[in-house]
């Protein structure tokens, strides 16, 4: 069954995840997120029906404001006015809303309009498609989606769609933010993996001027096209490698790992050392690994394909968080689900280059 042609947009749902704390503009009445045909969170924002421009982006996620800088002042006890050289707040005139009040005098303001900018500049415009785009708090927070043209497919059966995420703020807490993601569609797995010698995503600093950035660009570019050529030559030989039930309950019990202790328990063949919590939740990918409808493809079943996507879609679509906010930063920046899908991956690197033999004896 081919898969390619599904329209499945799960980056832009994964990002309204963040929107219960979407901006609301008092100006326009309108919150600033926009989504393409899905709906919105809650309702929330715009639903256009086709791809827009990133002009059109920036209008329909309420984007299109100016973020300016100021010094900060403070009064004497004699009400002489002192106006900082080394202390600046950002803020929004649209709105009048302060942004950001302690940042140094090297801080550059990255402008909404630049941060488009900038994904067009990474593929010239042509064929990336705009999903979704928003504002968080009183605009401090931005984030943007967009699928990249074409797929990584995996043995005809499966393919995985490619999308570049950026994040940027102008608060003054943290980096711009450009990562590729490949997502899997049949399962809607972000499928985090751990290239040796690669990364999938770059941080840029606001301090950084224009031409940087357009340097910066296009080496997510070229991070994106090296990530998708090697992943679908990764994925398409793992397909082919079969895997045993016994092996894919020890994968994942090393996929799942804790800390060391835990580990040597699992080396030592230790299982009545294990806590409930861990094997219980090593059971619940287990189950998924045979009972989910995406796991009896012909490229996941009973493969070394199959065992990487039980880890990936237990965390994606299994296990429970405290909140959507919990959920994609345990996916996406550095959380559990991310190092243990990662740590999976090298497993089934290993597994398949004959590294692992003796771990699943």
């Amino acid at each position: 069954m081919q898969m390619c042609g599904a329209a499945f947009y799960f980056i832009k749902l994964k990002f309204t995840t963040m929107a219960h704390n979407i901006n609301f503009n008092e100006q326009t009445q309108q919150h600033s997120f926009f989504s393409v045909k899905e709906k919105a969170w809650h309702g929330l924002g715009q639903i256009v029906q086709d791809y827009p421009t990133s002009k059109e982006a920036l209008q329909f996620a309420g984007l299109d404001f100016q973020v300016l800088k100021r010094p900060n002042t403070h009064k004497l006890d004699d009400g002489t006015e002192v106006i900082s050289k080394s202390s600046f707040y950002t803020y929004r005139p649209d709105t009048n809303a302060i942004l950001g009040d302690r940042l140094g005098k090297d801080y550059e303001v990255v402008q909404n309009v630049d941060a488009f900018s900038f994904f067009d500049a990474i593929v010239g415009g042509d064929g990336i498609q705009y999903e979704t785009a928003g504002a968080l708090g009183k605009g401090e927070k931005i984030f943007i989606t967009a699928k990249l043209p074409g797929y990584i497919n995996v043995a005809n059966t499966d393919c995985i769609e490619k999308y570049l995420f950026l994040t940027t703020s102008h608060d003054g807490f943290g980096s711009i933010v450009a990562a590729f993601t490949p997502v899997r569609i049949v399962c809607n797995n972000t499928l985090n993996a751990a290239l040796r010698n690669h990364t999938n995503s770059i941080k840029i600093r606001h301090t950084a001027n224009v031409k940087e950035r357009l340097e910066e660009a296009h080496k997510v570019l070229g991070i994106s096209n090296q990530l998708s050529q090697q992943l679908e030559g990764i994925f398409n030989q793992w397909a082919k490698v079969r895997i045993t039930d016994k092996e894919v309950q020890k994968l994942i019990q090393m996929a799942m790992v804790p800390n060391k202790e835990v580990l040597q328990n699992i080396q030592n063949g230790e299982q009545d050392e294990l806590s409930t919590c861990f094997k219980n939740m090593c059971d619940a990918v287990y189950e998924y690994n045979f009972a989910s409808p995406t796991q009896q493809t012909e490229a996941t079943k009973g493969t070394v394909f199959g065992a990487y996507n039980a880890i990936t879609g237990y965390f994606q679509n299994v296990r429970t968080y405290k909140d959507d906010e919990a959920k994609m930063k345990s996916l996406l920046y550095g959380g559990t689900a991310q190092l243990r899908t990662q740590k999976a991956f090298q497993l089934c690197d290993d597994f398949v280059k004959g590294e692992m033999v003796g771990v699943y004896n």
